[in-house]
């Protein structure tokens, strides 16, 4: 499983642009899952192409809630490919130029190994993914809280990384047994998690590309 940063408040890689937002590109097997469009098309767009990754070539889009900052990339990359599946919560509404949408307000199995926590809360959706070490989470701003979000991928085994934007989350120990942590995006105490957790935390932005096996 690779996951590549591509819409973040930092950069990692040079010649990416920041912004506040969140998108990164789940690679897993010979599936590819834009999670989110982060805030602006242009920037998304920018940033895939600066990371050669063509937009026409995405299958599929999961967005985690409706805020802007998630979803206002995704107008621009419907224009390129209308044809891309949009795996949305339930509450959120289609967005115009769609051709396929999933709305998702329970517990759902894309395919053997990817799942979807289903809208918790009504709000927020996140994305998870089992590989040989144990669980992926890929969360957007975690506005059900983290502990809801961990608590319902336990459902399906043991979550081992954590990967996205976590907001006021103070928790701290809930990351504790994780062999990987991510934080992104508007996670407030991104210092507090990088000095307790120094040997699994790692920074995010833009162009950050993390492998977990």
């Amino acid at each position: 499983m690779q996951v590549t940063l591509v819409y973040d408040n930092t950069v990692w890689q040079e010649g990416l642009q920041p912004d506040w937002g969140f998108a990164c590109l789940v690679q897993v097997g010979d599936r590819s899952i834009l999670f989110d469009t982060g805030a602006q098309s242009s920037i998304l767009l920018h940033n895939l192409k600066k990371l050669d990754l063509d937009p026409r070539a995405i299958p599929e889009v999961f967005i985690s809630h409706r805020h802007w900052d998630h979803i206002g990339g995704l107008p621009g990359l419907l224009k390129l490919n209308p044809a891309v599946k949009v795996y949305l919560p339930y509450s959120v509404p289609a967005p115009p130029g769609a051709s396929q949408v999933v709305k998702i307000q329970d517990p759902y199995q894309f395919q053997e190994d990817i799942f979807s926590t289903g809208e918790l809360q009504n709000n927020e959706q996140s994305l998870v993914v089992r590989t040989a070490g144990g669980l992926a989470v890929i969360c957007g701003c975690s506005h059900p809280g983290v502990g809801t979000i961990l608590k319902a991928a336990l459902r399906i085994g043991k979550v081992t990384a954590l990967i996205g934007g976590f907001h006021g989350f103070q928790e701290f120990d809930l990351l504790r047994d994780l062999n990987l942590v991510c934080p992104c995006h508007c996670t407030q105490y991104i210092p507090d998690i990088m000095q307790r957790y120094p040997e699994t935390a790692v920074s995010g932005g833009a162009g950050k590309v993390l492998v977990i096996e």
